[in-house]
């Protein structure tokens, strides 16, 4: 198995999430640079020690499970610095991580079942009704909506992503709804949260 490249960094990417990158480190740029030239993902995994920017004497930890991310767009406005984007593809479970010479970290992947798709059930149906309120009213602002179309609001796990995405929760309890198997109980933990922040009505 091909080690997979990985990108560590203080958020969780989640599948068909959109994920922006400043990238300006040299082992980054060639990442980009390989990953442009063979057509192929590499993997987002979460920090939970450590800062994105390699430092002399930092201590880089983790999380083992992520997403893959692929190529959208890359733009360079001056030398040394590429804005990229991305589409979060697939979860995967890494394991056997290893740094190379360079600083990049890789390690060997495992792909994850994706998300069967489900509908929300009935008592879950305001949580996409408040998502789709809450896309609307960032198009009627003219600002960037954070969301790839097509939008699915017949599916209990991507509605449940792109909540967990914009909710103001900690990073390690995104991990933990990115990581669950079961779409439905993700959406409800969201719909749960909604329901304490009066984002959706009891």
């Amino acid at each position: 198995m091909t080690p997979l490249p990985l990108f560590p960094l203080q958020s969780v990417l989640f599948p068909d999430g959109l994920l922006g990158l400043k990238v300006f480190e040299a082992r980054y740029l060639d990442l980009m640079s390989d990953c442009l030239r063979e057509q192929r993902p590499f993997g987002v995994v979460a920090l939970k020690r450590g800062q994105e920017v390699k430092l002399a004497a930092d201590t880089i930890e983790f999380e083992t499970v992520g997403c893959l991310a692929e190529l959208i767009d890359v733009d360079s406005t001056q030398p040394g610095i590429l804005h990229v984007r991305c589409r979060g593809t697939q979860r995967f479970s890494a394991s056997g991580s290893t740094q190379e010479a360079g600083g990049l970290w890789t390690a060997q992947a495992e792909l994850i079942a994706p998300d069967t798709p489900q509908l929300p059930s009935a008592e879950l149906v305001g949580a996409a009704t408040a998502l789709a309120r809450v896309i609307q009213t960032m198009k009627l602002k003219e600002g960037p909506v954070p969301f790839l179309e097509p939008y699915r609001f017949e599916d209990a796990g991507w509605i449940a992503n792109r909540w967990c995405e914009i909710l103001p929760i900690p990073l390690a309890a995104r991990q933990k709804l990115m990581e669950l198997h079961d779409p439905l109980v993700r959406l409800q933990l969201v719909h749960q949260f909604l329901r304490q922040k009066r984002i959706l009505e009891a």
